[in-house]
């Protein structure tokens, strides 16, 4: 962390200073229905409004064409709902370069906010285009990264445009790297990482990055049976990866020689289809009926994944444990996310993604130590993957 320059204490009186800030927020009927992102941003936008700048956001919000306006993924909103909760002027910029953001950019007074349209409305916003990139940079004076759940994309936004102006770190990515890296470079022990998901091949190479790191890993979710093919189990029509059972039996290999404790479910609830209204039995992990399917881990399990992650002094989590958003399959998540904040001895993180969803759900985000924004950017640093985002800041 000490390589790369934070914003504190940079002087931005009377700068346009453009910051790339992570807007890509949930909207139905042009609200928005989670501000958590936007929220997570303030601490920056407010320190740089304070500090007298001329603020220019920019973001991406879902997964535009790249070939002009769609009304679906318009920024409006979320500049609506900034607005809100900011004490300075915010105004909203109808496109990301041309004439109506250079208008609105050269209308700023210092301490005033404007907020650019969709940057994925360009398709030379992901191509990381030098030509897109050097009109971004013609936005501003310096430039500030905040969006850790995009620095894992080599962007125009995130990579080109910071080679191109005085670079930064706003506070949540230096939270965030600061964070996640301290965990992972000297953690306080016993560190428990907690893994779920669907896939396996999502995850290897975090797990396999954790093997090294951690002293206990909690495996669930949808993975957790392509361990337990590994382990000569029948799982029956659960979601299984057969082309890697060979590299999870490997993982299990290496942790066991490691000395790291790898947890797998004992028993499971299970189910005759993927539905709410399925029926559902629970049972052994190694008697898994063959026409059903395992959705959550089952009581057995959440009671030995708890006692594991209450001796944790630091615990990281990242995926869920069964299919939590049908409520038949809620239990295991909403026990492991109870267990993780009944720990008040640890630095509890959570990774990104669905994990924070689950928490919120469950109202417990409040009890965590720290929560990533950022859910692939979480993981691939968790990896040891160097972020496109960050390593322009260096």
């Amino acid at each position: 962390m000490a390589d790369i320059k934070t914003i504190e204490g940079v002087d931005v009186a009377g700068k346009r200073v453009l910051v790339r800030v992570d807007f890509n927020v949930p909207i139905k009927d042009g609200v928005v229905t989670d501000d958590t992102r936007i929220r997570a941003a303030l601490p920056t936008i407010e320190y740089l409004v304070k500090g007298g700048a001329k603020v220019v956001l920019m973001s991406h919000l879902g997964r535009p064409a790249g070939e002009g306006f769609e009304e679906k993924f318009t920024l409006a909103p979320a500049a609506a709902r900034l607005g809100e909760l900011v004490d300075a002027p915010v105004a909203f910029a109808a496109d990301t370069v041309g004439d109506d953001a250079k208008a609105k950019i050269a209308a700023l007074s210092d301490g005033e906010i404007v907020v650019l349209e969709n940057l994925r409305f360009d398709k030379r916003e992901k191509k990381n285009d030098p030509e897109f990139c050097k009109m971004l940079a013609e936005l501003g004076d310096v430039y500030v990264n905040d969006a850790f759940g995009t620095a894992h994309r080599a962007h125009a936004s995130t990579a080109g445009v910071a080679a191109l102006l005085p670079a930064y770190a706003g506070f949540l990515l230096a939270g965030e790297v600061k964070t996640l890296g301290g965990m992972l470079d000297d953690p306080k022990r016993p560190f428990v990482a907690i893994l779920g998901g669907s896939k396996v091949s999502d995850k290897v190479g975090v797990i396999d990055a954790l093997i090294d790191k951690a002293d206990t890993i909690i495996i669930g979710g949808g993975m957790c049976f392509t361990f337990l093919l590994a382990q000569g189990y029948e799982v029956g029509t659960s979601l299984k990866e057969e082309d890697w059972v060979e590299r999870a039996g490997e993982m299990l290999k290496k942790a066991e020689e490691r000395g790291v404790k790898m947890l797998l479910p004992t028993d499971v609830v299970v189910a005759d289809k993927f539905a709410e209204d399925a029926n559902t039995a629970t049972c052994a992990a190694d008697s898994m009926p063959s026409d059903m399917m395992g959705l959550d881990i089952g009581p057995e399990t959440e009671a030995a994944y708890a006692a594991a992650i209450a001796e944790g002094k630091t615990v990281f989590w990242n995926g869920p444990m069964g299919v939590f958003e049908m409520k038949a399959f809620e239990h295991g998540t909403k026990a492991v996310a109870e267990a993780v904040a009944a720990n008040k001895e640890a630095a509890t993180i959570i990774g990104g993604g669905d994990s924070v969803a689950a928490v919120n759900k469950f109202d417990l985000a409040s009890e965590m130590t720290f929560i990533s924004t950022g859910g692939g950017a979480s993981m691939e640093l968790v990896e040891g993957k160097p972020l496109p985002g960050v390593e322009a800041l260096r």
